[in-house]
């Protein structure tokens, strides 16, 4: 049996998902590396099948991993599996991000699905180094996109549903929406990580500027602060449950002037949530729910794959970081090890008994 590594890069079942974890130049240079790439056939893709057969990958028909991929092959994606009560066992190496390891709705049964069938999970939310950085992220534009719907929102100027663009027709909404001596106050939490800093160049881009809190502010938050600003976007990803930002008391508070709150990280079902006033996220089609009509109205923004509506420049950034480590899958580089030790570690926890 040939060690060479076999990544299969597969369509994503969600309808909006347009993004690529590998992009065609990257899986160029791992083929050339001696990587045996297979990318299924997806209409929704942002990168067109030809351009990764130039690359020198094989093609395969859509959704045709789970019959056809070899058993070492890694199943390589983003989003979720398709899922329900006829979902078969998962007998191959998946690397996405599942969304499986605090708590969230329905990771009991996808776990359960992997040890059924012999497989294994490589969370790509759990790819880290020895510091426990991860190593490849959306994270900076799902930040940008994120506050850009919320400043677009608040001017009246977001138009549904949502389609996917490029930065520069973003950037010249933003910048034309402005007016000078904008009042507008924008509230960034979790202003220092990667989605942080693209939530606050987007602020800055549409003439605001905006207020940075990270962990000094969130250990003794000034919630009257937070209330008091117009437009909120939370990039705070915690592991660990950590006290909410906001509760649904707070929305009731009659001096809040927050209207719109954009929720970045979407933690929604999961006990790490930091903002448990909504319990479902919004979508392309919906993009804001309202969770106070009356005056101040509050509208959220809670879109779980925000990056897809810049697809081709968030695949390219995230590619350039992920694909150096899928050239060292096998064993030879000590994120995958980390990574396999979690799903392991989760795994476990999950088929134990409970204590009597």
């Amino acid at each position: 049996m040939s060690d060479r590594i076999h990544l299969w890069m597969r369509h994503e079942a969600r309808p909006t998902e347009r993004r690529a974890p590998l992009t065609p130049e990257d899986a160029a240079r791992l083929v050339g590396a001696g990587v045996r790439i297979t990318v299924e056939e997806s209409q929704q893709r942002a990168f067109p099948l030809a351009a990764y057969a130039a690359a020198g990958c094989a093609t395969a028909p859509t959704a045709s991993w789970h019959e056809q991929a070899p058993d070492t092959a890694h199943v390589l994606g983003l989003k979720e599996l398709p899922s329900g009560p006829d979902a078969p066992a998962l007998r191959h190496r998946h690397i996405y991000f599942a969304h499986a390891y605090k708590g969230q709705a329905g990771a009991g049964a996808l776990l359960s699905r992997f040890t059924a069938g012999g497989g294994a999970l490589l969370d790509l939310e759990y790819l880290t180094d020895e510091a426990g950085r991860r190593v490849a992220a959306f994270g900076y534009w799902a930040g940008y996109v994120g506050a850009a719907l919320a400043v677009l929102h608040h001017r009246g100027a977001l138009t549904t549903p949502l389609r996917p663009t490029d930065r520069a027709s973003l950037d010249a909404l933003l910048a034309s929406g402005g007016t000078a001596g904008d009042p507008t106050t924008a509230l960034v939490v979790g202003a220092l990580g990667r989605s942080g800093r693209g939530a606050c160049d987007a602020l800055e881009r549409a003439g605001l500027a905006p207020t940075r809190w990270d962990l000094p502010e969130t250990r003794s938050l000034d919630r009257a602060a937070l209330l008091a600003h117009d437009l909120m976007v939370n990039t705070v990803l915690t592991t660990t449950p950590v006290a909410p930002f906001l509760a649904k008391a707070d929305l009731d508070d009659p001096a809040r002037r927050l209207s719109v709150l954009s929720d970045v990280t979407c933690d929604v079902t999961s006990d790490c949530n930091v903002l448990p006033v909504y319990d479902e996220t919004t979508t392309w089609t919906e993009p804001v729910r309202t969770l106070r009509a009356e005056a101040p109205r509050l509208d959220l923004i809670a879109i779980d794959n925000l990056p897809s509506l810049l697809p081709v420049e968030a695949s390219t950034a995230f590619s350039a970081e992920l694909a150096p480590h899928l050239a060292r899958l096998g064993g030879r580089d000590g994120v995958w090890d980390r990574a396999l030790t979690t799903y392991r570690t989760a795994a476990e926890a999950q088929e134990a008994p409970l204590d009597h």
